[in-house]
């Protein structure tokens, strides 16, 4: 896999509290010129980037970001409001109490609601791998098969840790065929992010791997 396969798969991310327009607009730029799967970007600036980018990248919000605790009303709102303004793609936080308390039942209707909320567009399901147990963590798996849901993601980015190997690893043998996954937090290195890729990962989420490529690297280099 060379390197452009890598960026193929990456949600080039900005979701900083201080983020600017003139922020999302360079994280739009380089998204579009090393072909990312996608801008994931703050709700608030979705239309601006969605008018502003076109057909050029699919534009990816949050929402129940990044706590999760809000409540699903809150949570289909946004997910509506968001595809109004031009969102192709939306990453939805659980509410991790719930699971905590073993109401998978209610996190797995909450996210058929905002799946429908969606309105056919992707729905990628953060579960905040580094708060759970390994046994949560495959009741997750179960939970967004059942849910309808395109993805699992490991991380808001914003708790105590992001992705880890293992994690990805526990997903690909756990959730349905249906279900791609999304490892996010911390991919520092184009060595990690391919191993999460050759883990099962179809997506990543990170800003450093185009940092990376900026400073300089072959984007036809086939050594990772």
């Amino acid at each position: 896999m060379n390197i452009q396969e890598i960026l193929a798969k990456c949600d080039h991310t900005l979701l900083g509290q201080a983020a600017t327009w003139e922020d999302i607009k360079i994280i739009c730029d380089d998204a579009v010129k090393y072909q990312c799967a996608s801008a994931c970007i703050p709700a608030s600036f979705v239309k601006q980037a969605k008018e502003y980018v076109g057909d050029k990248l699919a534009i990816c919000t949050v929402i129940g970001f990044p706590n999760g605790y809000s409540t699903t009303a809150t949570k289909c709102f946004e997910a509506t409001d968001a595809v109004d303004n031009g969102a192709d793609e939306v990453d939805m936080v659980i509410n991790i109490g719930w699971v905590k308390e073993g109401k998978y039942d209610a996190v797995c209707q909450e996210i058929k609601a905002i799946k429908a909320a969606c309105k056919g567009k992707l729905l990628k399901v953060i579960i905040e791998t580094c708060l759970l147990t390994d046994e949560e963590k495959i009741e997750m798996c179960c939970v967004v098969t059942e849910s309808g849901a395109d993805y699992i993601k490991t991380s808001t980015g914003f708790s105590t840790s992001g992705a880890t190997f293992h994690d990805v690893e526990l997903f690909a043998k756990h959730v349905g065929p249906n279900v791609k996954i999304k490892a996010a937090g911390g991919i520092s290195s184009l060595e990690d992010a391919q191993k999460f890729i050759d883990l099962g990962a179809s997506r990543l989420g990170t800003s450093r791997i185009v940092k990376i490529v900026k400073n300089g690297v072959d984007l036809n280099d086939k050594s990772y």
